[in-house]
């Protein structure tokens, strides 16, 4: 193994988490937390409670079709995602040099089982309890208690796994290292100039999990690796979180998207191959956009680290990065922050064009939500056409969604919009105690770059395959107008299958589309025991049960 596969085979790093007074475990009632209510927000909307039927909507009735359907079994059949344990074609990999073995390989075709429940499975905990502390048996992982004992990343305390703060390089809690942060380089003005970034090797991110009380949207990552389980426990903990490595594709991320990455002892070697890894960051960084490095060749002089040092230091120049900061706190841990120049000056003023220079598109960094994204298309009506899709949206919300559906939004957290287009459903869902994963998907419009500009976060993603997240980790699915085009490259029906693994036992989809393609789906849907209210003849709510078939079949 070369030093890339050794470095980015632990590249899901270390996190930190909260201060003792924050969140001590006296302030955990461990014995009634499923019975407290929610700790209420007051800069939040109150969701509505109610999950009733209005008088403009029907239940639909059952279907005669029959499904012959199977429970998946094996090692891993659990937490099965089909495009990254497809071991046949990982097996067959010529090399894992670079990671390709955390890549995506989906099986051709889809397996059509379904995954099973964890024994003991219960409803999550709602947030913001969650972000402090999960059912153990949700996510039944105790190895990652086990292999970070000693840094404080996660505990199990009886029923529950409990975060209790801590982490290598977060030895005085994460908000105490957040802060650390913005005293270095108080620009950076979290919630205000930084918006959304990006968490490279995010452990059980709670990193983004507390910078969600400053405003700021967290695209945690990091590969499915021996880190038993840290996306999961992320996902079930409430916080925004994916899988993905750093290795030969490019991520599913656009040019320019985010305001600020951060790398807590991720140990990426970013000077491998040429500095692919960091020129890869380069890519998706903003002009302007800051990168912190919290690692040990930041603050350690032995020879081995500092080699490590000088490398990174002589590819932040190739790149035209400049240190801004470089601060050491009382704990030891140490950080430094570059900045991407705002405009290709210095890529041309460089004695040698290497790495070679790209087009460099300068975005300003000021739109967020409503105003126009300075990435919109400049074609005629552009701009007419976003402002009315935004009204669209907030008005399809407030008077559909929230008040007319069989939904309980007050259950809902972890929410995926599976065709978000400019992002106008997760913009009118702002003002609640939720968070959106906007998905473009291949052969739509590219529109990923204005859902950033708007200070979202989102994916591409093609609905023909498995989507890189763990089974039950959404609470509700949406797509507007998505299976007309989807279905004539892939059967409905794995796709129907694929988005009853991702949604948890009690959770939702809500399917606005034809009544043609409803009584496609609708069957599908019954023959998986989900129950199913059609509104205004076009808006299909679906419930999933905890309902698992009694035949098998082994992935």
């Amino acid at each position: 193994m070369d030093e890339m596969s050794r470095e980015n085979e632990e590249v899901s790093g270390d996190e930190g988490s909260e201060e003792e007074e924050d969140i001590g475990m006296g302030d955990i009632d461990l014995e009634n937390s499923d019975l407290s209510p929610p700790i209420s927000n007051p800069n939040t909307k109150t969701p509505p409670q109610h999950e009733d039927v209005s008088s403009n909507a029907r239940v639909i009735a059952s279907s005669d079709v029959k499904f012959d359907w199977k429970i998946c079994v094996g090692t891993v059949a659990v937490d099965y995602i089909p495009c990254l344990d497809n071991f046949k074609a990982i097996k067959a990999l010529k090399s894992r040099r670079h990671m390709e073995h955390r890549e995506r390989h989906c099986p051709k075709p889809s397996p059509r089982c379904l995954v099973p429940l964890p024994q003991g499975y219960r409803v999550s905990i709602t947030w913001p309890k969650s972000r402090d502390m999960i059912w153990f048996d949700n996510v039944p992982h105790p190895k990652l208690v086990e292999y970070k004992k000693d840094q404080n990343w996660v505990q199990k305390s009886g029923d529950f796994l409990v975060f209790p703060g801590g982490g290598t390089q977060f030895k005085d809690g994460v908000t105490h290292y957040i802060n650390l942060i913005e005293k270095a380089l108080p620009v950076i003005e979290w919630g205000k100039h930084t918006r959304v970034i990006l968490d490279v090797g995010c452990g059980v991110a709670s990193f983004g999990g507390y910078l969600l009380e400053k405003e700021v949207i967290t695209m945690s990552f990091a590969p499915k690796d021996e880190h038993e389980a840290q996306i999961q426990f992320a996902l079930e903990r409430g916080i925004p979180a994916t899988l993905s490595v750093i290795g030969t594709q490019r991520l599913t991320f656009p040019d320019n998207a985010y305001d600020l990455i951060h790398c807590s002892r991720c140990r990426v070697h970013w000077d491998a191959v040429g500095g692919k890894p960091l020129m890869e960051l380069n890519r998706i960084l903003r002009p302007g956009g800051y990168f912190i490095w919290s690692a040990t060749p930041v603050y350690r002089n032995d020879e081995k680290h500092q080699n490590v040092w000088k490398a990174m230091v002589a590819l932040a120049e190739s790149i035209c990065w400049k240190i801004v900061a470089k601060t050491l706190d009382s704990s030891g841990i140490g950080l430094v922050i570059y900045q991407k120049p705002v405009s290709s000056t210095c890529y041309a003023e460089r004695k040698e064009n290497n790495p070679p220079l790209c087009g460099q598109n300068y975005r300003r960094n000021s739109s967020w939500l409503s105003s126009k994204p300075p990435s919109l298309s400049t074609e005629q009506d552009a701009e007419e056409i976003f402002y009315e899709d935004t009204k669209h949206w907030s008005t399809l919300v407030s008077d559909v969604y929230l008040e007319g559906l069989a939904i309980n939004w007050s259950r809902v957290r972890n929410v995926m919009d599976m065709n978000a287009g400019y992002g106008g459903f997760a913009a009118a869902l702002i003002d609640l105690p939720l968070w959106v994963m906007n998905v473009i998907p291949i052969y739509h419009p590219d529109t990923l770059s204005v859902i950033f500009d708007r200070g979202l976060i989102g994916i591409y993603q093609d609905w023909c395959e498995s989507f890189n997240t763990y089974p039950r980790t959404y609470d509700l699915l949406h797509s507007s107008f998505l299976f007309r085009n989807l279905t004539q490259r892939c059967d409905i029906i794995d796709v129907v299958v694929e988005m009853d693994r991702i949604v948890r036992p009690g959770g939702y989809i809500l399917v606005q589309d034809s009544m043609e393609m409803i009584d496609k789906l609708s069957p599908i849907l019954y023959s998986l025991h989900w129950s199913l209210t059609l509104h205004q003849e076009q808006f299909l709510v679906g419930k999933k049960d905890f309902w698992r078939p009694d035949g098998k079949m082994r992935i």
